[in-house]
């Protein structure tokens, strides 16, 4: 089942459900109004079965369904309740560290100072805790967007970037929750596209607290086009594609995490209890990323994100 929050300027967002190859939305909300569960995607979330039952049952009667093309989606929770992302791809790691760590030499005022300082300081090097344990930052939960919506670009920044990723959200409460039992605790999965501001992180990342402006400033969170239920989809065989104006720029899969979301829930939630509607980034697959592929975005560029048996995410850069 493909859960979507759709709404106007103004109004109170839907829960919706696709139907008809994913070209109508029946509005679960306005069908059953009043029923709590059915109040917001997080609200959902949080009642369980219960809420996932009627929601199902109102897709098997197509009850209202209406033209998706009428409808403005938002983040499938607009506000989550918690942003993590992680870094599961090795191959973006290595690329990523690698050509950083080159663009930081030759924008420094004296190369070869720079060039030093990074080896004396194995500054941009694969850090050796990755093998060893999954690692995440934490994002702003307030600067998400939506399929279809502007991204505007950060007025510090140069060189803007797309990641191409997806995540998984959390739909069940825990803490301290073992690998083996943490299917019981997803929910479903989205795309994700991590925008960011690649002058920013260079600047920013020796100083070994994560990315920060980087990846804080309005719409840099693209999640959606929907959440894929949990048992609709296998999240570890999916072919990931991005394109940049219409142009395929990069093709992967989701076969090649070497961290599973399995592995991320129960490192989180170790002595720390999960939320619903919390919502866990994969990292940018191999080669998903502008960076590793030396084009960087243009303002007014689109950039679409397709990921198998998810859908679309569409976006597009603008200078304010």
């Amino acid at each position: 089942m493909k859960l979507v929050t759709f709404g106007a300027a103004g109004e109170m967002d839907h829960v919706g459900i696709l139907v008809d190859a994913d070209e109508g939305v029946v509005d679960c909300t306005a069908a059953l109004p009043g029923e709590p569960a059915l109040g917001s995607m997080q609200a959902l979330m949080a009642s369980g079965e219960y809420g996932l039952k009627l929601a199902r049952d109102l897709a098997d009667s197509h009850h209202g369904a209406v033209p998706l093309a009428d409808l403005r989606l938002r983040p499938p929770v607009p506000v989550p309740a918690q942003i993590r992302d992680c870094l599961c791809f090795e191959e973006h790691l290595v690329n990523a560290f690698t050509i950083a760590r080159e663009i930081a030499i030759q924008r420094a005022e004296d190369p070869d100072v720079m060039r030093r300082e990074i080896e004396e300081r194995s500054l941009f090097a694969m850090p050796e805790v990755w093998y060893r344990q999954p690692i995440y930052y934490k994002g702003n939960r307030f600067s998400c967007s939506g399929h279809g919506d502007d991204v505007p670009w950060p007025a510090y920044a140069s060189l803007v970037d797309f990641e191409l990723e997806f995540g998984a959200w959390i739909g069940r409460p825990g803490k301290d929750i073992a690998r083996e039992d943490t299917p019981a605790h997803i929910f479903g999965y989205s795309i994700f596209n991590d925008f960011s501001a690649r002058d920013t992180q260079i600047v920013e990342m020796p100083g070994q607290v994560g990315p920060a402006k980087s990846k804080d400033f309005d719409g840099a969170n693209a999640i959606g086009p929907c959440i894929v239920t949990a048992d609709a989809i296998d999240p570890y065989d999916l072919t990931m594609v991005a394109r940049g104006c219409g142009e395929e720029l990069s093709r992967g899969s989701s076969a090649t995490m070497h961290w599973r979301f399995e592995d991320v829930v129960a490192h989180v939630s170790a002595s720390e209890t999960l939320h619903p509607g919390e919502f866990i980034g994969s990292g940018t697959v191999g080669k998903g990323c502008g960076l590793e592929l030396g084009r960087f975005l243009e303002p007014g560029d689109v950039v679409e994100l397709e990921i198998e048996g998810i859908g679309v995410l569409c976006n597009r850069v603008v200078k304010e």
